[in-house]
């Protein structure tokens, strides 16, 4: 069962959508979850190159420390509102087999944030990122590169569905971005009502194959039954065949080649980042 979830808020609005998706699986699982804030540095909030008298310095510092404190105020009374809204129960010492969330502060950047705390999360919860006003991009990219841990992205839904997790698609190509995916979310498919596996093709060469992979969950204890489909674009595909299956969560390996030549050329992982309106986890 997952125990410790990550989701690290940036004041962009999408606090809400995230942390009722994990929410959802906090109380099918019983965990715990951490909501990280970044917190700028009074520092890195002042002009650079250019030269300020002292007392200037001083004054703006302080302002930017001032406004840190209140936005910190206000997410934080946002949060103990959702929290409530969304029966978790806050504490700093979780003792496991219940929904509870605690909050913490850290400066410095969103990546290093994510960084510290993501490393020991059993997933790691961000919203779907938006590519036009640059927003959410470094929070996804850090989850998956810097972390070594699997990542929820969510669509910007305000609420997660009733059935969210309960039935999970599986995106199998035979690569080691998607068996790394399999072995670090059994938890969920174990917690999960139907695994359904979405091959598309051949595969990967010399790849384990659907059935192999069948196998692998069988021995686990956990169900999976095999769908195969065709495709040109493969991560649009799965996609299409997650709710035609009857799923609401979609797992895959993520960015089998690299992040920038995915970002601009176009790729499986970033079809499935732009165009997402399921929850997708995924792990590279």
């Amino acid at each position: 069962m997952l125990a410790r979830l990550l989701v690290p808020v940036r004041g962009d609005g999408m606090g809400e959508t995230v942390l009722a998706h994990a929410a959802a699986l906090a109380h099918r699982h019983g965990a715990h979850i951490v909501v990280a804030h970044c917190r700028a540095r009074p520092e890195d909030m002042m002009p650079h190159g250019i030269p300020l008298p002292a007392f200037a310095r001083d004054t703006m510092l302080a302002q930017a420390a001032q406004l840190a404190d209140q936005e910190e105020k206000a997410l934080r009374a946002r949060l103990h509102e959702l929290a409530v809204g969304l029966d978790l129960q806050e504490t700093d010492s979780p003792s496991g087999g219940r929904a509870t969330v605690a909050f913490v502060e850290e400066f410095g950047t969103m990546p290093d944030v994510i960084k510290h705390n993501g490393r020991l999360a059993d997933l790691i919860v961000v919203g779907k990122p938006d590519r036009d006003r640059n927003l959410g991009t470094n929070a996804l990219k850090s989850g998956l590169f810097q972390t070594g841990r699997p990542v929820l992205m969510c669509p910007r839904a305000e609420t997660a569905t009733p059935d969210f997790g309960a039935r999970i698609a599986v995106g199998w190509n035979g690569s080691i971005e998607a068996a790394r995916t399999v072995a670090l979310t059994l938890d969920l498919a174990a917690a999960a009502e139907e695994v359904t596996i979405l091959a598309a093709g051949k595969g990967k060469p010399h790849g384990a194959t659907p059935e192999e992979l069948r196998e692998y969950y069988r021995l686990r204890g956990i169900t999976a039954r095999i769908h195969r489909f065709e495709a040109r674009n493969p991560g649009l595909a799965l996609l299409d065949k997650a709710p035609e299956v009857g799923a609401t969560l979609l797992l895959m390996g993520a960015y089998g080649q690299s992040h920038e030549r995915e970002t601009l050329f176009g790729g499986n992982t970033q079809s499935v980042v732009d165009k997402a309106e399921l929850p997708v986890v995924m792990a590279h």
